[in-house]
């Protein structure tokens, strides 16, 4: 597994949030996200015609000209559109864009803006062909999606407003008031660790930053990939403590669509084992977390 916690050593950095909290309003339009080939696309592989089945989601996806991706528009080093250039970039967002190559022979995309209550939906009415968007794989959702991969992982760690006193661990949030995303798994995580704290959610990263900035709680449970990204640009909160989870990221897939579900991750393993995924990790995470990133076993946890 991607060794997330040696980002805790980052902890010493100025660190905070960004979007697992699932994105903005899905009800918003669709917004292109279709990309120049970059030089961290260009090298990734292109699936040979025999793996395009007749009739398939994929063939679907070829024959459209275009990826559908359910993810964000505003989570720094994973999926942000850049105001300057309109690009989608960082690292969930390249992963689409080489999946997209991998099924059309260019890395054409589409990005339908979701949030963490409704990417179920959007997936089983087929509104979009896949999800990327630091989906974590668990059991619950796994009844609802299928999960290819995991193909990254992270943790919850805290973050709080700079100054914080008496919270360091998930234990200290007992009679606090704790900002949750709606629908992700920092609220079962807290309800275990801290059964007295007080949840309040919010429906997407930038609302729950908000929240803690206007001290509507005293701490934000998010997963630590996303809190890196928003605390190279917000010195006004930090992380405290360690990751206190393990968080497998899966790529969402309509639910029952074996074929499919096959072929993706078919794809990711021909990417890890090229060094195209290291090369996205290393121009998106990486330029922020030191050293090497390893991904994890396709099909290690429960639900993938």
């Amino acid at each position: 597994m991607v060794s997330i916690k040696r980002v805790a050593a980052l902890a010493a950095l100025t660190m905070v949030g960004l979007s697992a909290c699932g994105g903005t309003d899905s009800g918003s339009p669709a917004v292109p996200g279709e990309s120049k080939k970059s030089d961290v696309i260009s090298g990734v592989p292109v699936a040979a015609v025999a793996d395009i089945l007749p009739g398939s989601t994929m063939e679907k996806i070829k024959q459209r000209g275009e990826l559908i991706v359910g993810g964000s528009l505003d989570a720094p080093l994973l999926s942000q559109q850049n105001p300057v250039s309109g690009e989608i970039e960082g690292f969930d967002a390249d992963m689409g864009k080489a999946l997209a190559k991998y099924i059309i022979g260019e890395p054409k995309v589409k990005i339908v803006n979701s949030a963490s209550e409704t990417r179920e939906a959007l997936l089983a009415n087929g509104t979009v062909d896949v999800v990327f968007q630091t989906y974590t794989i668990t059991p619950e959702r796994a009844k609802q999606v299928a999960f290819a991969g995991p193909y990254y992982s992270s943790g919850l760690t805290l973050a709080v407003r700079k100054g914080t006193t008496g919270i360091a661990k998930p234990e200290d949030l007992n009679g606090k008031t704790v900002i949750a995303g709606a629908n992700t798994p920092a609220i079962p995580a807290i309800e275990k660790l801290a059964p007295k704290a007080k949840i309040v959610t919010f429906g997407s990263d930038p609302e729950c930053m908000q929240a803690l900035k206007q001290e509507r709680g005293d701490v934000y449970v998010q997963d630590e990939t996303l809190l890196i990204a928003n605390a190279q640009k917000d010195p006004s909160v930090q992380l405290v403590g360690k990751p206190f989870t393990t968080d497998p990221y899966g790529i969402g897939l309509k639910h029952g669509d074996e074929d499919f579900k096959k072929f993706v991750n078919g794809w990711l393993t021909k990417i890890q084992g090229d060094g195209n995924w290291q090369k996205i990790w290393k121009n998106s995470i990486g330029t922020i977390v030191p050293g090497e990133a390893t991904p994890p076993e396709i099909g290690s946890v429960p639900g993938s």
